[in-house]
């Protein structure tokens, strides 16, 4: 049986997108089910998916087991396939790497609260509060250390777990129009041309209707996602 991962909406579910890159950058097989945040459906898609769950992404694993939040989903998939490249190779960048990981995973909750990931539209005029500049400098800072260590275009030149879980960081940057270094918008940049965010988001724009729940009440713009590689 090959690994089965519940997600909600593409566009707008941040977990759910950390969820799924370990399997669509690192070419592991998996078979999709999906729900649709806000929805009366929602708790009884869980519950039929995995009796107890109440949160995407949730994975079945092949020997019958549930994860249930994206980060064990990451260390699962990374003591499963070690030969995958989903975290570093060389010890330092390896520690580093799960540090930054730990960092994205239980904080930036500024950021997170402020600025609620969409990849069906960029914002004009958005003005972040001291509290999430304060998470972008932070954010910066780290990924400035591991740039300048790795030389890009992600944090420690191939892409690892650790651009798995700062992708949605990314895309909020890209979305708002955040102020951030020439580094960063770099390293956002690296994001917008993956291939497999980019399947993602094109997917998404085709799960539904749009959730009202994200509208920012501030002018739109395109998303400004890469253009198609020639």
């Amino acid at each position: 049986m090959p690994y089965a991962l519940m997600i909600g909406d593409r566009s707008y579910s941040s977990w759910s997108l950390r969820g799924w890159l370990p399997f669509g950058a690192f070419g592991i097989p998996v078979t999709l089910h999906s729900t649709i945040l806000y929805h009366d459906g929602f708790a009884r898609a869980l519950e039929a998916f995995a009796p107890g769950l109440r949160s995407v992404p949730a994975l079945k694993t092949p020997q019958g087991g549930v994860l249930s939040d994206s980060i064990a989903i990451a260390w699962h998939l990374a003591e499963t396939f070690p030969d995958h490249g989903l975290l570093p190779r060389d010890p330092t960048d390896r520690t580093m790497a799960q540090s930054l990981i730990a960092e994205m995973h239980s904080g930036f909750g500024a950021l997170r609260a402020a600025c609620p990931m969409n990849l069906r539209t960029g914002w004009a005029g958005f003005k972040p509060s001291d509290a999430v500049l304060a998470d972008l400098a932070r954010i910066d800072g780290l990924w400035s250390r591991a740039l300048s260590r790795s030389g890009g275009p992600f944090l420690f030149g191939t892409y690892t777990l650790a651009d798995v879980f700062y992708a949605p960081v990314a895309m909020r940057i890209a979305g708002y129009g955040l102020p951030v270094s020439s580094a960063a918008h770099a390293y956002v940049a690296a994001h917008l041309a993956h291939p497999p965010l980019r399947q993602w988001r094109a997917i998404g724009l085709t799960d539904g209707p749009e959730q009202t729940a994200y509208e920012m009440g501030l002018p739109r713009v395109p998303f400004p996602i890469a253009p198609p590689e020639r």
